[in-house]
């Protein structure tokens, strides 16, 4: 028997019909629909979440891993009495580099981590940059890599391979198709494993030891399920905030509610727009630009300035942010292991006066929340154990992607065919819901489906694919 041809097959170990009594009503009527879903969001979309958690699982080890292959350029040869002066770590940079062009820098965070000084350099491809390590005590370059952001070659290829399969714009697809349908998987696999009929209540939390076939997979499937489903969720809703479509939703419902990320403002111009582009001219009265002001012709340096921000207390992980036209130095924590350390300042380049702060505490809650969401997706707000835990829960949605299979491949009728696809649950079940449950149901996943496009469209794919499937048993069953 076909997959088209079982559409209307009931499933052999599946829970006993409702009643007459109960049927068309609560989650009797609500189960059989959920449970269609379920099984073809879990079809379709489950080798892009295997995927999805596969290459997270390479990330979430790539921090360890980057810590041995880049030892010599993240670590010092030898721990010196005092560091040097950090112009001195910056000259010496530049003197390995010529052909860069410093645009900030980042003190060791401790005494046997190196110095990272960043260059924009020619030849490197459009957001990347040159980091050069240098060692504090002596000044000596230990390397040079090509970087983005704060990851290293390895982890910055590994970051890229687990959001696009390293396939550029189209390949983010199917990082933002997995997340929008994980939780959507996750939270209706947990509603349908909760309202199972079992005899023991450690069934529910336990795989049943006793179980054999399928109802074994199934009790393995339920309950891994049941432990990971609340990390699933905030991997999807965290995953969703760097998608192209969903992700710009996201940001304009923030940004509507006051929960944009502050920044701190680094004008040198009094009364200037902090939100403006730092490379734009004021607009005069009478319509004409008027030139950003023009670099400050003194400069107390570098070292007067981190001075300045950790008298103020900005001490913790800096990164420094250079001069631009019409900026100061911009001097930021970025401690993010709990508790974490994440304040920042602008100095004015002139006399290192502290021009503005900004104090992590000081963020609007939605701006907190989604700052430690990313961190957590990332593995950096607990270290290790916060890469333990996502190394976890990779492993738990290949297994959970590997039974979902296995009970698929289990339910398929053998008698007739031997080669032939598992049982579908029964359709048609959106006709049992009493209208007062179908049309709140509709609306919400409208609502959805528009926040979440991916996720929309995919939804429209799979309930035409299922109606021609209907369309072709009817006409077999009618010709049989």
């Amino acid at each position: 028997m076909s997959l088209d041809e079982a559409q209307d097959v009931r499933t052999p170990d599946a829970e006993p019909a409702a009643t007459t009594k109960n049927r068309g009503s609560g989650w009797a009527a609500v189960r059989p629909l959920l449970l269609r879903m379920h099984f073809y969001a879990g079809l379709l979309v489950a080798p892009l979440i295997f995927l999805a958690a596969a290459t997270g699982l390479l990330y979430a080890v790539s921090w360890q891993a980057e810590s041995i292959i880049y030892s010599d350029e993240l670590t010092v040869a030898r721990v010196g009495e005092s560091a040097l002066p950090l112009s001195a770590q910056v000259d010496a940079a530049m003197d390995a580099a010529p052909e860069g062009a410093v645009v900030s820098v980042w003190p060791a965070p401790d005494t046997e981590a190196t110095t990272r000084v960043i260059m924009e350099s020619p030849g490197l491809p459009e957001g990347e940059t040159l980091t050069v390590f240098v060692d504090p005590y002596t000044a000596e370059v230990r390397g040079q890599l090509a970087t983005v952001g704060d990851a290293l070659p390895l982890r910055a290829w590994l970051s890229e391979f687990h959001s696009s399969l390293q396939l550029g714009e189209f390949g983010r697809n199917y990082s933002e198709l997995a997340a929008s349908w994980m939780w959507v998987v996750a939270l209706g696999g947990l509603a349908l494993w909760i309202g199972r009929r079992r005899k023991r209540k450690s069934q529910l939390v336990l795989p049943d030891r006793g179980a054999t076939g399928r109802r074994r997979t199934l009790s393995w499937h339920g309950a891994v399920g049941l432990w990971a489903v609340a990390g699933l969720v905030v991997l999807s809703a965290t995953g969703l905030t760097w998608s192209k479509y969903a992700g710009e939703n996201i940001g304009e419902l923030q940004d509507s509610l006051g929960g944009a990320t502050p920044a701190v403002s680094a004008q040198l111009s009094a009364g200037a727009d902090t939100g403006s582009d730092e490379h734009a001219g004021h607009t005069m009265p009478d319509g004409t630009q008027m030139a950003p002001p023009p670099a400050p012709t003194t400069d107390v340096g570098i070292d007067k300035a981190v001075d300045a921000a950790r008298a103020v207390g900005v001490t913790e992980a800096l990164r420094v942010t250079l001069p631009a036209k019409g900026k100061g130095y911009v001097i930021k924590e970025q401690d993010k292991l709990v508790p974490v350390h994440l304040d920042s300042v602008a100095v004015d380049p002139a006399d290192a006066r502290v021009m503005d702060e900004l104090r992590f505490a000081d963020y609007p809650v939605l701006a907190q929340m989604t700052r430690f969401g990313i961190d957590l997706h990332m593995g950096t707000t607990f270290g290790l154990v916060n890469q333990i835990a996502l190394a976890a829960l990779a492993v738990a949605v290949m297994f959970l992607v590997f039974w979902g299979y296995r009970m698929w491949w289990l339910r398929r009728p053998t008698k007739d065919r031997t080669l032939s696809a598992g049982r579908a649950p029964s359709r048609g079940a959106w006709r049992k819901l009493p209208v007062t449950v179908l049309l709140p149901v509709a609306a919400v996943t409208a609502l959805i489906g528009w926040f979440v496009p991916l996720l929309g469209i995919s939804l429209v794919v799979f309930l035409a694919v299922d109606v021609l499937l209907g369309f072709v048993a009817g006409r077999r069953a009618e010709a049989a």
